[in-house]
């Protein structure tokens, strides 16, 4: 960290609350969260480090996984605190062998998520004696731009926005970290939940696909204050998400419906995005703390826009038109400004850090996995991207990987199965 941080830090530290924060956060690694093109307040997890106690456990809770939609998408109360992407290439040599590779998928995912039991959750241990934790575990599937191609007679049906993920402005795409035929995202409370069911996953598809390429990321509680947690950088982040409880709102912003003009078999399903983004460490912790915070918009101690008191106050930039106060350039501004021509571009975002230690040349590579839904990419994230071309925080980020993916309808019963939809297009 920078001299200016360590004297914010000092000063936050005269209270006595928050200097148990400092003294407990000296032996974490960094701070975790969503970056911040997103959304409203959610319930973060508590903090599990318990001071001496290693973490503490709550209490054993699964998420269904029938419903009209996948699991993954929309946070539970309390958003796992790990999380595995995946692109995946399917060795699946015709349509026949891909609809066997969907049914095994959702068999498995099915019963991984079904409960606790030594037959239901064998991913978790090899001994039949233990009995493991349910680890709020989701699995999410989807499909990318690739499987649209001649070998499964599916090109009639691709999602209209489906495309391979373009390289944006300061973009630095590494091929072999980019795009598949399929997603994964597999989120839990533990690190091991996440490896388990990778690995099972893999065993039950028998050859059927193969990894592309893989991230692991986490998600840091909230300190020393407020409810959101924060990116390696130091800024409180994932603020402003679309109003999950509102039908309506999901409608319009999240779900394809009868009106998006998408296949039939698109119904219920979603856009997803997956950035992973590198941060230069080295050049921003040379940024005095002032700077940073006009950078973003936020003031870097509570999370609050430079205009406000708390962290989930709303700026105002009707107030402030030329910037004096948040910068035209900041990235709030720019990411949401807040105006009636623009809410129809709002995304729900599903973000965590991921750390890999050091690069070749001896620099950290650390950064965030971006990870966001939306109804229609080109509405919604590329114009949101396009208006952060210009941002303050461009020269301190290079984005290395991802995709764009449809996330498939989620499965009704014990009958149905991921991409039955799809399967059975004609």
């Amino acid at each position: 960290m920078t001299g200016d941080l360590t004297d914010e830090a000092r000063a936050l530290a005269e209270d006595e609350g928050r200097r148990g924060f400092l003294k407990c956060a000296a032996g974490i690694a960094g701070a975790a969260a969503a970056g911040s093109l997103g959304g409203e307040a959610y319930a973060a997890p508590p903090d599990r480090s318990g001071g001496s106690a290693p973490y503490d456990r709550r209490p054993p809770r699964r998420i269904p996984f029938h419903g009209k939609h996948q699991t993954g998408i929309i946070k539970p109360k309390e958003q796992q605190l790990h999380a595995m992407f995946l692109g995946l290439d399917v060795l699946a040599r015709d349509r026949k062998e891909l609809e066997e590779l969907f049914k095994k998928i959702t068999k498995r995912s099915r019963k991984i998520m079904g409960g606790v039991g030594k037959d239901k959750h064998k991913h978790f241990t090899e001994e039949d004696e233990v009995t493991p934790t349910e680890d709020l575990l989701t699995i999410t599937l989807g499909v990318g731009a690739s499987l649209f191609d001649d070998r499964f007679e599916l090109s009639a049906h691709r999602p209209r926005h489906l495309k391979a993920m373009p390289s944006f402005p300061n973009d630095q795409l590494n091929p072999a970290r980019c795009h598949g035929d399929l997603s994964l995202q597999i989120c839990a409370d533990h690190p091991d939940a996440c490896n388990h069911v990778m690995r099972d996953l893999l065993r039950e598809a028998n050859g059927l696909f193969r990894p592309r390429w893989r991230t692991d990321a986490y998600l840091n509680p909230p300190r020393p204050v407020g409810t959101h947690p924060r990116t390696f950088v130091g800024f409180k982040d994932g603020i402003e998400n679309p109003d999950i409880t509102s039908e309506k709102m999901m409608d319009e912003l999240m779900w394809v419906t009868e009106e998006s003009g998408e296949p039939d078999w698109a119904l219920g399903g979603c856009y997803q995005v997956m950035r992973m983004i590198r941060l230069d460490m080295e050049t921003w912790d040379q940024v005095p703390v002032t700077k940073q915070e006009k950078i973003f918009g936020r003031h870097k101690s509570s999370g609050a826009p430079l205009d406000g008191d708390e962290e989930t106050d709303k700026p105002n930039y009707r107030k402030d038109p030329h910037g004096r106060i948040i910068p035209l350039d900041a990235h709030i501004r720019l990411a949401n400004p807040r105006t009636k021509e623009t809410a129809d571009s709002r995304i729900y975002r599903r973000s965590y850090n991921y750390d890999e230690g050091f690069d070749n040349d001896g620099k950290m590579a650390i950064g965030l996995m971006f990870c966001c839904y939306q109804q229609d990419i080109e509405r919604q994230f590329a114009t949101v991207q396009k208006r952060l071309e210009h941002e303050a925080f461009a020269p301190y980020i290079a984005p290395i990987g991802g995709g764009y993916f449809f996330v498939l309808p989620g499965v009704k019963d014990e009958d149905d199965y991921l991409g039955s939809t799809l399967m059975k297009a004609n």
